[in-house]
């Protein structure tokens, strides 16, 4: 548990040069002007032209890069060195103005320096985290009073079901971890990593919304989705670019969304005496 974010950080660093490489990210198509948003993500922030936009856990910042397109000011931010430098190199190529700073997500208030109007945070972070009241925190501290947080999640409910089918309940949905995996993939390819150990959290829905209301953000919406970005499970079929259970199969939950607002006076900083948790490494 000590060290998940050294054996996290060299999984993730060996994950970039092939994640770049990979028809998955389709990091060429990107440069030829392809959106990676997916179209509820940009419903639902909203407008963001003129407003700054914090990216956690940018990965290497197709995403981040995706909103500066439509016009935010944006700052990616991620614990992987080569993953911060391909996110500078594919924004000099692509002409698009953007900051990235390397840092843990923990770290972003002291490391970023400022206040967002916009705090984003896409899809496969937060399992990464162990501790969801803290990370709450952080965001909390990066938002400008009126500013919004915004995630786009797998929904933990899918985790509950058996990899075949996904139709029987198999695994533990009450089972935060620190849970290791050893597994020698990564999700774009057969391609070996380097480094493949990995340590994620499970967090429930319950949890997530909590931790966003306890930080002090007010919670406008939570909207269920019965569609993944992936073949989360062999029997999905594919959908205008995304996946569904199949014909007539009970309709379930594999993404959720969430938005919440930051009220008119600044909040604590995530490492003020308001804050209830501490160092988590």
């Amino acid at each position: 548990m000590n060290d998940y974010l050294q054996v996290n950080r060299a999984n993730w660093n060996a994950r970039v040069p092939i994640h770049v490489g990979s028809a998955f990210y389709d990091v060429e198509g990107f440069k030829a002007g392809r959106d990676p948003l997916r179209p509820f993500e940009i419903d639902e922030v909203g407008e963001v032209a003129g407003r700054t936009l914090a990216h956690l856990q940018c990965h290497f910042g197709l995403d981040t890069l995706g909103w500066a397109r439509r016009g935010a000011e944006v700052t990616g931010l991620d614990f992987s060195e080569p993953a911060i430098e391909q996110a500078r190199r594919i924004a000099a190529e692509c002409g698009i103005p953007a900051k990235f700073v390397t840092a843990d997500v923990y770290d972003a208030p002291e490391a970023l320096g400022e206040r967002y109007d916009i705090v984003y945070t896409g899809v496969g972070a937060l399992v990464w985290l162990p501790d969801l009241t803290r990370w709450a925190e952080t965001v909390a501290a990066l938002l400008k009073p009126g500013g919004s947080l915004y995630i786009a999640e797998f929904h933990p409910f899918a985790d509950v079901l058996d990899d075949e089918t996904g139709a029987k309940v198999t695994h533990h949905y009450f089972d935060p971890g620190p849970h290791v995996w050893e597994y020698p993939y990564t999700y774009t390819g057969s391609e070996i990593l380097e480094y493949q150990t990995s340590v994620q959290f499970r967090h429930e829905l319950g949890e997530i919304v909590s931790a966003v209301a306890a930080a002090g953000l007010r919670v406008e919406f939570l909207h269920e989705h019965d569609h993944t970005v992936f073949r989360r499970f062999p029997t999905l079929t594919e959908d205008g670019g995304v996946y569904r259970m199949p014909g007539d199969a009970p309709r379930i939950p594999l993404m959720f969304s969430l938005r919440a607002s930051a009220g008119s006076a600044p909040p604590p900083a995530a490492d003020s005496p308001a804050s209830s948790s501490g160092p988590t490494a």
